[in-house]
């Protein structure tokens, strides 16, 4: 059993370092480090390569684990973006005068060390090294053994980039790909700061329950489109079709269709694109007995409860049928994860209603859930999609791993 305390705490002395580093070298690393990225696109895709050849092709994670060359160049791009960011820290958040004189400042600084527990997910490596470097923190990062070669080869062109530029590596450190390290991370208090988990809700449960430290829950996304009596057909059948299919093995993936009972004569269209993706369809029986005949039959199927409150991360979804809009809030208030709900109205009362009702990060009308992501939300690469109240929630980019302190100036006064 190796002993972590050491690693620690070299992450914690270097994370005091990086206050001395100017945005502008800041942003000359990541620039840097976005080319070397494309440079070494041959080693890390032979790592990934090890990883992928220990999944199967049907396993839901094997979309994330799998890097390309054009999605290494997407990711190096993300970087780019975040060069380009205002800096994060030292923003004035509130200034004040006291009668006494005393002159007080809130500005935004960095957490310090910030822990990462992620599964097959090796771009994660490079997001969350570059918006902690951009926003002053150092990284602990603790993947998962499915990505174990891919996060290594990252780490490694990470690490060489900042040696070229004489910075402590430490600033960025992966730990073992074990049960052990995890228990470590979960119990690092004194030396990181927060907890992000990245994953499952297995994974993200076992954090919640078993970490001393702070935890930012990032929670699976059960999401919901709604389609309501006033929904546009074309607007809706795009949609879902965007939302479940673009990519199915991401949290933002649609998993259930709600239909207002008054349009499931549309339904069959509304999933019409569906069936070149080949995506299973489980039914609820109203919503069966419209689609039998209009659906392959071998991809629909009958709705059990185990159908709903499920995040397929596939391609599959389910389809629930409800006679108002009140019915449907209320079946997606039990089974949401408070992640991405979207409504297809253009009915605006029923969009206001939808939007203050729904309890979620984010809540979209008219638009797919697909774009609930830190770059689409023009906050460059995300370091994950907060599903809870505290501190943050949805996309968290820059700002949200920042924490402020007080600066407090004075002449002379004392308390009475």
């Amino acid at each position: 059993m190796m002993d972590l305390k050491d690693t620690f705490q070299a992450v914690q002395a270097a994370s005091r370092k990086l206050a001395r580093l100017s945005d502008k070298q800041i942003n000359e690393i990541l620039l840097a480090l976005a080319d070397e990225a494309e440079a070494q696109i041959p080693l890390i895709l032979a790592g990934n390569q090890k990883d992928l050849a220990k999944m199967e092709t049907s396993n839901p994670k094997y979309d994330r684990l799998m890097l390309t060359a054009d999605r290494i160049k997407g990711i190096a791009g993300d970087i780019r973006n975040v060069a380009t960011l205002p800096s994060p820290l030292g923003r004035v958040l509130m200034q004040t005068t006291r009668p006494n004189g005393m002159e007080l400042t809130k500005i935004s600084v960095p957490f310090g060390v910030i822990g990462i527990i992620y599964e097959a997910r090796p771009n994660v490596s490079f997001d969350v090294f570059s918006l902690c470097l951009k926003s002053g923190n150092a990284c602990v990062l603790k993947g998962g053994s499915d990505a174990d070669f891919s996060n290594r080869a990252i780490v490694k062109v990470i690490h060489s980039v900042l040696e070229k530029f004489g910075i402590d590596t430490h600033i960025v450190e992966l730990l073992p790909a074990d049960r052990e390290a995890t228990s470590q991370l979960l119990n690092a208090v004194g030396y990181v700061d927060l907890l992000i988990p990245r994953g499952s809700s297995s994974l993200i449960q076992f954090v919640r329950q078993h970490a001393t430290i702070p935890v930012i829950e990032t929670g699976a996304g059960v999401c919901h489109t709604y389609f309501d009596e006033f929904g546009d057909l074309e607007k809706g059948t795009a949609i879902i079709n965007n939302a479940k299919t673009r990519r199915v093995s991401v949290c933002n993936a649609l998993d259930c269709v709600v239909i207002h009972e008054k349009r499931l004569s549309d339904l069959p269209s509304l999933c019409e694109p569906l069936q070149k993706s080949k995506v299973i369809i489980y039914a609820d029986k109203e919503a069966y007995r419209v689609l039998d005949g209009h659906y392959p039959s071998e991809l629909l199927k009958s709705a059990t409860p185990e159908s709903f409150g499920t995040e397929f991360l596939s391609y599959t979804m389910s389809v629930k049928t409800v006679k108002d809009i009140n019915e449907a809030l209320e079946h997606i208030y039990i089974n949401s994860s408070k992640h991405s709900e979207c409504i297809v109205t253009e009915n605006m009362d029923n969009a206001e209603l939808f939007t203050k009702s729904v309890d979620a990060a984010c809540v979209y009308t008219n638009v797919s859930t697909a774009f609930t992501d830190g770059a689409q939300f023009g906050l460059g690469a995300e370091i994950g999609i907060s599903t809870q109240k505290l501190h943050a929630r949805g996309p968290m980019g820059l700002e949200e791993i920042t924490s402020y302190k007080w600066i407090i100036k004075g002449n002379g006064q004392i308390r009475q």
